[in-house]
């Protein structure tokens, strides 16, 4: 795997953990260090997204490899 993988996997599970935070004991971790919907929060979260979207399509690239 790729240090581009490496990094999308590491920050999906960040996210996922963070709704789990938030649907469990509604606290937002990344809000907490960073402050709620600073600059660098929504740089976060949209690193998170922007990760979670290249891992649906390296799914779908490792799918079609099939072994070759």
């Amino acid at each position: 795997m790729n240090p581009v993988s490496w990094i999308a996997v590491i920050l999906v599970i960040i996210g996922g953990l963070n709704w789990g935070l938030i649907g469990f004991f509604n606290y937002n971790l990344v809000a907490a260090i960073f402050g709620a919907m600073s600059g660098l929060t929504r740089v976060i979260y949209a690193l998170v997204g922007l990760s979670a979207l290249y891992m649906v399509f390296w799914k779908f690239s490792m799918a079609g490899d099939k072994g070759e």
